[in-house]
This record gives structure tokens, C-alpha cells and sequence, in this order.
């Protein structure tokens, strides 16, 4: 979809792009990045326009910046900010299904914030990492790992209590975010203890974490490049 609006913005299709990063099906993204590749220069104020003119109803370029040829936007240092928006009790209304997942059962929300500061720092995450390759780099720092209240996202139809879970890193492994918010869920529901999270962690031989949350909740909410 982005290329098709590209083409039709820029005249022609003599272009590249290269996206920092994907996502699951079904997650959502408020901010997102890619790199064009082009040969003639543009009026970056005109090509905004033209973008959020082509983009679908539900794609907007917030804004259009010129970089050196040293910038690659998938190696380059960034810092990724993911949610995943829950909510505990009551069945939800139906249009929160696409953002927030439900939760039936009772959580120990406090449990689980503990176990969710657990994830803070560096650790070995291959027990929170679907299929990786022979090249895969298990060893990731969490910059930030916590379990909040949601005041981030309202909505008239959102239950009166929500939460969500909000982990930052320069780069995350697939399915990592659904994985520890799964692992996190299992906590709150009382069917793991504290310490299997640190298992986890500490003894990566013991295999990927069998429970993954549902795609729908996980959105990538910030991405931010350093030094440019």
C-alpha cells in the first residue's frame, strides 16, 4: 500500500524503500518509518502533502526528513516503544476487539507489574523468540518494562479500567512482546510463579514459552533515531 501511494505521488516508479522494522498481523502502529530511495531531489514539504494525500484513510505521514547516505534506517540507533492494551473482567465492547484484548479470569495486576519490572535490563530473551535463525542475537536490553494504567488511549466505549503493558528496547526478536506479555498473563492468573520468569531469563535452554498473547492488543507505539 505504501508503494502504491508512493507511485502515485511521486510520477513514477524509479524508487526503493527500506522499512525499519514489521510487524504481526493485526498489531497496530501510531508511528512507523521507512527510507526512500530516490534520485531527484523533492520539496519535502510538497511530498508530505502529496503522501497524505495517496495514503488510505488509515496510513498519515507525520512528517518527511532528509538524511545522509550513512543513514540506514534498520542498523541505525533507534529506541522502539511497544504497548499491549488489556483490560481484566467484564467482556469489553465489541470495538475495543481491534486494540485491547480481555482478560475473564481474575489477574494479580501487582503481581504482574512485579514480573514485568523483571524484564527491565539485559537478558538472554531466546525463551521469548519464535523460530529464530542460526544468526539471531538473543541478547537484548530492555530499556524500560512496566504494567500501567491505561491513560494513554480513551475511548467511549473503552471499559473504565484498563491497562497497559509498555516495554522499550533498540530492537525486539519475533514475537518477543507476545511472548513476555503471555508469560505475564499466565503470572496473573496464577498459574506460574515469579521465579519461572527468572528461569526463563537466566536458563534460555529451557525452551520458547509456550503462551503467546493475541496479536490485536500489541501496538508499536514510538520509534525514535538517535543523532539525526
Amino acid at each position: 500500500m505504501v508503494e502504491k501511494s508512493l507511485l502515485f505521488s511521486l510520477g513514477h516508479e524509479d524508487f526503493k524503500i527500506l522499512a525499519s522494522g514489521r510487524t504481526d498481523r493485526m498489531v497496530s502502529a501510531t508511528q512507523f518509518a521507512f527510507e526512500l530511495f530516490i534520485y531527484e531531489p523533492q520539496n519535502l514539504e510538497e511530498l508530505l502533502v502529496k503522501l497524505n494525500g495517496n495514503f488510505p484513510p488509515d496510513i498519515r505521514a507525520l512528517s518527511v526528513k532528509e538524511v545522509d547516505n550513512k543513514f540506514n534506517i534498520i542498523q541505525h540507533s533507534k529506541i522502539k516503544e511497544y504497548i499491549y492494551l488489556f483490560s481484566n473482567g467484564e467482556k469489553t465492547h465489541p470495538f475495543c476487539s481491534p486494540f485491547m484484548v480481555n482478560i475473564p479470569q481474575h489477574l494479580d495486576i501487582e503481581l504482574m507489574q512485579e514480573g514485568a519490572k523483571l524484564f527491565q535490563g539485559q537478558h538472554n530473551f531466546k525463551s521469548y523468540c519464535c523460530k529464530p535463525s542460526d544468526k539471531t542475537m538473543f541478547e537484548r536490553e530492555m530499556i524500560l518494562s512496566e504494567i500501567v494504567a491505561n491513560d494513554l488511549y480513551t475511548a467511549n466505549f473503552f471499559p473504565e479500567k484498563s491497562y497497559l503493558f509498555k516495554v522499550q528496547s533498540s530492537g525486539f526478536l519475533r514475537y518477543q512482546v507476545r511472548l513476555m506479555m503471555g508469560h505475564l498473563f499466565e503470572l496473573g492468573k496464577g498459574n506460574i510463579q515469579l521465579e519461572d520468569i527468572r528461569k526463563a531469563l537466566n536458563s534460555p535452554e529451557i525452551g520458547r514459552m509456550e503462551t503467546i498473547a493475541p496479536s490485536s492488543g500489541l501496538m508499536l507505539n514510538k520509534i525514535e533515531f538517535q543523532d539525526q
